[in-house]
């Protein structure tokens, strides 16, 4: 061969060689028949070193899309646009829009379909990306966008009617039953690998600045909703701490994909450490403190400072604050806490009486007795509660109001 045909071939050579990631970039498809890999061991946590403002959230859930206008682009982009207003108004800087609420999404997946939220009928094609929509126009604000995944629930009381697309359809020997509902099952690796792949998806196809889930483990502690599991698994685990396995594991794994990716995973817990551990065997006290789980926790505390219960204030919100802020927590994760502005007017049961929710400054107040054991971030749950609330409006403005005076700053600091 002359030098000229040597040196065509080291060409082509060499560009085939650069052209082979392309040809397997991580956004091609992956068979959803390809056999689920089995969960790694917790990934170093890696918080992004983007923090450049104080982490104050809005959840905005299926409840709240319920009441948009899914009937066109324009129609939902103008509802969007108005709330993520709203939003930014009172100085909170982070969206965290409920994506996956019942094993379907609001947004094109190779794994789930379209929810019923959008046109009434799971599985139905709206004719946009109502996810990319909502990422575009957050940004726009300068408001950070998480999607917020709801892991394993299905159904609730038989809602949403299921499309032939749905996981518990397609895999019915993932789900399982109980008195409220469907699951995916915890216990079983192929969910977890799911799951994990549903994250990737996400994290592949939006400009998203993390993932958040919310509290829904395990749904039960009856130990005949996986006793065949359980006894197939033959371990030397308690069924407790063997549900609390399957759950690290698939918190693991699903870290191990965001940080990959450079995002977040953070997870809302119930407000009581002891319920999350031994109500849905979700050890949130281990992933503050090992990290290789999340990158932040953010407890529901979702009862007031005066909150008791015939003399007991175990769950006012200094207390359980209190607690969460003892806890050894590893360096890369954070701790915020969750507030409940749907506790405005109607109170939260205390029997001490409502008057700390109907103060029109409960949440800011809160604020101040969170930043007193040094717990700056909160979410708001939730956004229909302080800007559609329509049993309490003059409470439920007072309220913004009082948190814009707090947040409305041009200080940074996360």
């Amino acid at each position: 061969m002359s030098r000229l045909g040597w040196a065509l071939a080291a060409l082509v050579l060499l560009l085939s060689v650069l052209a082979a990631p392309l040809l397997f970039s991580p956004a091609a498809p992956v068979p959803e028949t390809a056999a689920p890999t089995p969960s790694p061991a917790p990934a170093v946590t890696a918080v992004p070193a983007a923090r450049d403002r104080p982490y104050r959230a809005v959840w905005v859930s299926y409840l709240e899309w319920q009441q948009m206008d899914f009937s066109s682009a324009d129609a939902f982009s103008r509802d969007i646009a108005a709330m993520l207003d709203n939003i930014a108004s009172v100085g909170a800087t982070v969206v965290l829009a409920q994506v996956r609420p019942f094993g379907d999404a609001l947004y094109p997946s190779r794994y789930f379909p379209f929810s019923h939220l959008c046109t009434g009928t799971q599985g139905q094609d709206p004719g946009f990306d109502p996810l990319a929509l909502l990422v575009q126009a957050a940004h726009a604000r300068d408001l950070k966008l998480e999607a917020w995944v709801n892991p394993y629930r299905i159904q609730a009381g038989g809602v949403p009617a299921l499309c032939d697309e749905s996981p518990a359809i397609t895999h019915p020997d993932w789900v399982k039953e109980t008195q409220s509902g469907s699951y995916l099952d915890p216990a079983n690796p192929a969910v977890r690998q799911y799951i994990a792949d549903g994250v990737e998806e996400l994290c592949q196809n939006y400009d998203l600045d993390g993932i958040h889930f919310d509290d829904y483990f395990y749904p039960t502690t009856s130990a005949a909703f996986d006793a065949a599991e359980y006894a197939a698994a033959d371990t030397g685990l308690s069924l407790e701490d063997w549900r609390r396995d399957n759950v690290n594991a698939l918190m693991a794994l699903c870290h191990g994909v965001t940080a990959r990716y450079g995002l977040r995973l953070g997870v809302a817990p119930l407000g009581d450490p002891d319920l999350c551990y031994d109500g849905q065997y979700s050890d949130a006290a281990l992933w503050l403190a090992q990290g290789g789980y999340v990158d932040y926790l953010m407890p529901q505390l979702y009862w007031g400072l005066t909150y008791t219960q015939d003399g007991d204030t175990a769950h006012s919100l200094d207390t359980l604050a209190a607690r969460w802020a003892d806890l050894p927590r590893n360096g890369g994760v954070a701790l915020y806490v969750g507030l409940g502005a749907y506790r405005i007017g109607d109170g939260d049961g205390s029997t001490a009486g409502a008057a700390e929710w109907q103060s029109g400054h409960a949440l800011a107040d809160q604020l101040d007795a969170l930043e007193s054991l040094g717990i700056g971030g909160v979410g708001l749950y939730r956004y229909a509660s302080l800007w559609e609330n329509t049993g309490w409006p003059e409470l439920a403005q007072a309220e913004r109001q009082a948190l814009a005076a707090r947040w409305v700053t041009d200080s940074p600091g996360y």
